[in-house]
């Protein structure tokens, strides 16, 4: 399925329930808002759902600008799941402490909310809350559903607003989160396909080493480096072989029909063995990248001057 062909009865799983920024993320691309969205519980039972048919495509986080990867998405379509990204979406995010109403940050013992979210605001928690309980749940939403639904006096969530509006709790404190510019990503994904190129794209693959060995990472940079690729993004993952035993995740600009970047898969494939292709997809932004395409052009003069000569032969 290509993203450019999604119809009103396409089902999307997003990580739920209502109030979440994943559906925040999700609503704000117009062509995602008009098909038919159903929250799921977790980040698991949405690639579940992908995966059983339930729903068409699946909507998830990947990373965040402060804690980084989620790593249950990342080593969910690395090693056990064979899915494609679709696209990219990015949110700016704030994280706001929202509470019954009534409630001021002195009568608050407990905050309940996502780890990622819980994470981003650790200074905020150490200085103004430094006695209160931490404790888990399956999103920032769910938490502060939990706690209006419920009315649990004393117990904070960090959420945002639209989750406080749906949930009726208050904003005790506005924008928490210990940096500015939070940004959170997330992937919509599919069972199979790649959408057409469109002047602004990425590629994102999963490398594992041949060999463990000194100089087996810059190896693998080098092949994007020689063809002046961009990699925007470079994660290193336990293999679940065995200890000290790693691969590496890679996002990077360019789609799988430019022929520099086929060239550059080419020999990582024949170089390393074990590549595992996650999608070419439109990237988020306005922008593509220029250098992609004059090193994609550099490429078909190449190839043309080389078949010129083979074309010589008697």
């Amino acid at each position: 399925m290509r993203y450019e062909s999604l119809l009103p009865e396409t089902q999307i799983g997003f990580l739920g329930p209502k109030g979440t920024f994943a559906e925040q993320a999700l609503l704000s691309e117009a062509d995602l808002a008009a098909t038919q969205v159903r929250p799921y519980d977790s980040i698991p039972d949405v690639l579940n759902a992908l995966v059983t048919e339930e729903v068409d495509l699946g909507f998830v986080p990947i990373e965040n600008a402060i804690e980084g990867a989620v790593n249950v998405t990342q080593d969910s379509i690395a090693f056990d799941l064979d899915l494609k990204i679709h696209r990219e979406v990015v949110l700016d995010v704030q994280l706001d402490l929202l509470a019954l109403p009534g409630t001021k940050i002195v009568d608050i013992d407990t905050v309940l909310s996502f780890p990622v979210a819980i994470a981003q605001c650790r200074a905020f928690l150490r200085e103004r809350l430094p006695t209160a309980k931490v404790v888990a749940a399956t999103s920032t939403a769910e938490a502060a559903r939990q706690v209006g639904e419920q009315h649990m006096e004393g117990v904070a969530t960090i959420s945002n607003s639209r989750a406080g509006e749906i949930y009726g709790l208050d904003v005790v404190e506005q924008a928490i989160e210990d940096h500015a510019g939070n940004q959170t990503r997330f992937l919509l994904l599919g069972r199979n396909g790649i959408p057409a190129p469109t002047g602004n794209d990425k590629s994102s693959v999963v490398v594992f080493q041949q060999a463990n060995q000194p100089g087996s990472l810059l190896a693998i940079l080098h092949e994007f480096a020689a063809r002046n690729i961009d990699i925007t993004r470079l994660e290193s993952r336990p293999t679940r072989r065995e200890l000290g035993d790693y691969c590496f995740l890679l996002d990077f600009e360019g789609h799988i029909s430019d022929e520099v970047v086929a060239d550059c898969l080419r020999e990582l494939k024949m170089k390393q063995g074990n590549v595992k292709f996650l999608g070419s997809y439109p990237a988020y932004g306005l922008a593509g990248s220029q250098t992609v395409r004059d090193a994609n052009a550099d490429w078909t003069q190449a190839q043309e001057w080389i078949e010129a000569l083979r074309n010589q032969m008697e």
